[in-house]
């Protein structure tokens, strides 16, 4: 059963939203901006996480140093997976936090 789009905006809006927590709670030096449901992680040496919804495509799509990732949401699962690699948006940010920013966070809820 395909998302409709208000289901696929509050999934993206909680996920946007817990990624935002995690970094607010960590120790890690961030700067975050929410706006127009892109969010944005710059980290103290300059490089960024970008994390966007893709409406149309029904999509959240990850932008950061080692590339370009797309998540489809998986009912069953409750779990945003890469369409590429199946590996689940919060395994994938822990990595590229700790690529990017020199630190493990713990995105346990994105799962």
């Amino acid at each position: 059963m395909s998302l409709t789009e208000a289901r696929f905006h509050d999934l993206v809006d909680d996920a946007q939203q817990e990624i935002e927590d995690v970094f607010d709670d960590s120790a890690l030096d961030v700067d975050l901006e929410n706006s127009a449901g892109v969010l944005t992680v710059r980290f103290s040496n300059g490089s960024q996480v970008i994390v966007s919804r893709q409406p149309a495509l029904r999509q959240l799509w990850v932008a950061a140093r080692s590339g370009g990732f797309h998540f489809d949401y998986e009912p069953d699962a409750g779990l945003w997976i890469c369409d590429t690699s199946e590996e689940p948006l919060g395994e994938l940010l822990a990595r590229v936090t700790q690529e990017q920013g020199g630190d493990a966070l713990d995105f346990e809820s994105l799962r």
